[in-house]
């Protein structure tokens, strides 16, 4: 899993005055939580730009007064107006414990499905993994190679050692659907044949 090293200092007051001044600075108010005590930050919106606008799930690690400390962001709030990010939600790690996050996934080989004319239907591009840090997936992979036309892949069939998919396992992740072309090609081919009967 990817780590990014961001730095961080601990916000004394903690008010709506504060949290202006702090985006005016160019950083952004955040909260640490997960070790039993939340402690209020502000970090530098360059440095979150590496860590919100990827499709990889990425750590972040924290030198806080000298402490060290490992999170992922659990959430972050947008401006609804100019997209800037105005608050983050970091979550802390320990080694040992669970933690439920978004990964990515990817899709590999061909669907040959796709090459006789179907279409692909991606309906997940994230699935929810529980796992402990270490044992987080950078990304899930899902074969393409048994996809024909009418043919899905769904959640229960994602094998994952070291974790649990959260996601409900009837939940179709991508699907080969039959193109308007490839029906219409079928189509005209029926009455090619019907034809040659007559």
């Amino acid at each position: 899993m990817k780590s990014i090293a961001i730095s961080g200092s601990v916000r004394q007051n903690v008010g709506k005055r504060d949290a202006k001044e702090l985006r005016y600075e160019g950083n952004v108010p955040a909260v640490l939580y997960g070790s039993g005590t939340q402690t209020h930050l502000s970090v530098s919106a360059a440095d979150l730009k590496q860590v919100l606008y990827t499709p990889e799930v990425v750590f972040v690690e924290f030198d806080l007064n000298g402490k060290k400390t490992k999170a992922i962001v659990q959430d972050a709030q947008f401006h609804p107006l100019t997209d800037v990010v105005i608050h983050v939600d970091f979550l802390e790690l320990n080694d040992d414990k669970a933690v439920s996050v978004n990964i990515p996934v990817k899709l590999t080989g061909t669907s040959p499905g796709v090459k006789l004319g179907g279409k692909l239907v991606q309906k997940l591009r994230t699935l929810r993994v529980k796992a402990t840090p270490n044992n987080l997936p950078q990304e899930i992979e899902v074969p393409m190679e048994s996809l024909e036309v009418g043919k899905s892949f769904r959640v229960g069939q994602v094998k994952l050692e070291n974790g649990k998919v959260l996601n409900n396992a009837d939940d179709t992740i991508v699907s080969v659907i039959m193109s308007r072309a490839l029906r219409q090609a079928e189509q005209e081919a029926a009455k090619a044949a019907q034809g040659k009967k007559k």
